[in-house]
C-alpha cells in the first residue's frame, strides 16, 4: 500500500471509501485513469487515483503536486508529468495563481497563462502591488474535474467562509493544519460575518491598541485601522463598502474602544468581511510556507512543452522571469562530418545525439527550448541542474562516438542564468533578452570538450558544491562576446 494511502483510509472510513467506488464505476473516472497508465508512472497514477476515490474534499481543491509528491514519497518531475496528462485527459483542470508573497493570498486566477497580464496586480491585504514575474509570483495547481468529483470549490461561493480562505484565497504554498488555523482564528479575529448580496450590518466592537484590518477575499478590498491614542470614551463610526472597483486600500486613523462598524456589500455576490488583529500571530502563521509549483518550473518541464506546444501565450504576451538557467549545445565540426561520412551516417548520428540530449535534460528538471541545425536550446529552474545535464551530455556524446567510432565526435556547451522574457515565436513558446543572447556567445567560445559557464553559474552554492565533490578545477577568463558592451568574465570547466 503506498505512504499515505493507510492514513487516507482510517479518515475516510472503509464504507465511505467502497460508497464512493460505486458511485466512481458509473463515473468517467475509471476509463481516464486507465488512460493516464499509458502514459505516466503506474505507482503515481495509484497514487493520485487514491487521492480522488478518497481524500477530503479540501484535498482536492488546488492541489500542490510538490507537496502531494512529499507526501507520498514519489519522483517530483514524474509527478508533475503524470498530472499534466491528467489535466489533459480532463481528471484536473490546471489553473495559474497570481500570488502575494507577503500574505499568501490569491490575487487572480486563470485556467491559461494566457490570461495572465503583465500589469501590477495588488494586495488589499498587504496593500502592496506585485508584477507578475514566473518564478514565484505564479503557482500551477490543480484542481479535480467535476466529470470525476463534484466537491464544494467547483461552487466556491458557496463555501463556508474559513474554507473559502482555505481553499479559494490562500495559495497552495501556505501552510494552515486544522490546529493552527482554529488558534490563529481565536488568537486574530475580532468579528467575522457573511453578507449576502445587498445585505448591510452593523458590528459593535472594541478595538485594540493594534493595527486592525477590516477585509473581504472575496472583492479583495481591505480597510486599514490605525488604532493609536488615548483610549475612546465615546463611540467611534466606521462605515466600510464593498464593491467591483477594486479601490486602493483605505487606512483611517481611530483610538482603542468602542466601534460601530458598518459593513456594506453592494455587489452581487456574498462578501465575507473578517476584522483581523494584524499582529504576530497572524504573522506567525502565514509565514510558514511549503514549496509548490512555480510557473517557471512548469515552463521548463519537457512533459508541459510536449503537451502544451502552443497554447501557453498569446503571441504579443510577454512575462518577465527574474531569472532562468539557459544551457546551448552544437555539435563540432558537423558540416565537416557530412563530408566525411556521407548524409546518411552523419544523419544518423545526429539524430543520436538529439535523443541522448533530450533524454539527460528531462531528467534533470530541464526542457529543450528548440533545435537549429545541429545545436540544442534548453532551459533549467537552476544552475545545478543544467551542469549535472551539461557534464553528463559530454560523457553521453563520447560515448555515441565511440560506438560509431567517430571518435571526433564533440559537443560544444555553453550556460548563462539572468533574467529573461517568456514569449510566442513561431509558434513555440521561446525566450527573449540579454541573458539568452550570452548564453548563445557563451557556447560559441567552447572548441574541445571543456564547458564553458559564466561567474553567475559558478559562483552558485550547488554548482560549487557539484564541481567540488566531482573533483573539477574551473578556470577563470575574461572575454568579450559579440554585441555585448562589457567584458564577461566565464569559466571553462574541463
Amino acid at each position: 500500500m503506498l505512504k499515505g494511502q493507510c492514513d487516507l483510509q482510517t479518515k475516510m472510513g472503509i464504507s465511505s471509501i467502497r460508497v464512493w467506488r460505486i458511485l466512481c464505476s458509473v463515473s468517467e473516472a475509471p476509463p481516464l485513469f486507465s488512460t493516464l497508465r499509458q502514459s505516466s508512472d503506474a505507482d503515481i497514477v495509484a497514487a493520485i487515483e487514491e487521492l480522488v476515490h478518497t481524500a477530503p474534499e479540501r484535498q482536492l481543491s488546488r492541489v500542490n503536486v510538490l507537496d502531494f509528491a512529499s507526501k507520498w514519497d514519489l519522483d517530483e518531475e514524474k509527478t508533475i508529468a503524470a498530472f499534466l496528462h491528467a489535466a489533459r485527459l480532463g481528471i484536473f483542470e490546471l489553473s495559474w495563481n497570481v500570488l502575494c508573497l507577503e500574505c499568501g493570498g490569491v490575487l487572480d486566477t486563470a485556467a491559461t497563462l494566457k490570461n495572465v497580464h503583465n500589469e501590477a496586480y495588488n494586495c488589499a491585504l498587504c496593500a502592496t502591488g506585485y508584477e507578475p514575474t514566473l518564478d514565484e509570483r505564479v503557482e500551477v495547481t490543480f484542481t479535480v474535474s467535476s466529470r470525476v468529483r463534484r466537491i464544494a470549490a467547483h461552487d466556491p461561493h458557496k463555501l463556508p467562509q474559513w474554507e473559502f480562505y482555505r481553499q479559494i484565497f490562500w495559495s497552495s504554498g501556505v501552510d494552515l493544519p486544522d490546529d493552527a488555523f482554529k488558534r490563529m482564528i481565536d488568537e486574530t479575529i475580532l468579528d467575522a460575518r457573511e453578507l449576502q448580496p445587498g445585505e448591510k450590518i452593523a458590528l459593535p466592537l472594541q478595538l485594540p491598541q493594534e493595527l486592525v484590518i477590516v477585509f473581504d477575499p472575496v472583492t479583495h478590498s481591505a480597510q486599514y485601522i490605525q488604532v493609536r491614542g488615548e483610549p475612546a470614551k465615546e463611540q467611534q463610526n466606521l462605515s466600510v463598502v464593498f464593491n467591483n472597483s477594486h479601490e486602493p486600500t483605505g487606512n483611517i486613523v481611530l483610538r482603542p474602544g468602542p466601534l460601530n462598524l458598518s459593513l456594506d456589500n453592494r455587489t452581487n455576490m456574498r462578501a465575507l468581511p473578517v476584522v483581523w488583529i494584524a499582529g504576530d500571530a497572524l504573522n506567525g502563521l502565514l509565514e510558514k510556507r511549503r514549496p509548490y509549483l512555480t510557473a517557471k518550473r512548469l515552463l521548463t518541464n519537457q512533459t508541459f512543452r510536449d503537451i502544451y506546444r502552443t497554447d501557453t501565450l498569446n503571441v504579443d504576451q510577454g512575462l518577465k522571469i527574474l531569472n532562468l538557467t539557459f544551457l546551448f549545445t552544437d555539435l563540432k565540426g558537423s558540416t565537416e562530418l557530412y563530408e566525411r561520412v556521407g548524409d546518411l551516417v552523419a544523419y544518423e548520428l545526429v539524430r543520436a545525439h538529439f535523443h541522448v540530449l533530450n533524454e539527460i535534460v528531462a531528467s534533470e528538471s530541464g526542457a529543450v527550448v528548440k533545435t537549429i541545425g545541429d545545436a540544442v536550446m534548453a532551459t533549467f529552474p537552476a544552475p545545478d541542474r543544467a551542469l549535472a545535464a551539461a557534464l553528463r551530455m559530454r560523457e553521453a556524446i563520447r560515448a555515441v562516438g565511440n560506438k560509431s567510432r567517430r571518435e571526433d565526435l564533440l559537443l560544444k556547451i555553453g550556460i548563462h542564468e539572468g533574467p529573461c522574457l517568456a514569449v510566442m515565436l513561431n509558434e513555440r513558446l521561446d525566450y527573449f533578452g540579454q541573458t539568452v543572447n550570452i548564453a548563445a556567445r557563451v557556447q560559441g567560445l567552447a572548441s574541445s570538450r571543456a564547458i564553458f559557464a559564466t561567474k553567475p553559474i559558478v559562483e552558485h552554492p550547488l554548482v560549487s558544491r557539484l564541481l567540488e565533490s566531482s573533483n573539477i578545477q574551473p578556470a577563470m577568463h575574461r572575454v568579450s562576446l559579440k554585441g555585448i558592451a562589457e567584458q564577461v568574465t566565464v569559466y571553462e570547466i574541463p
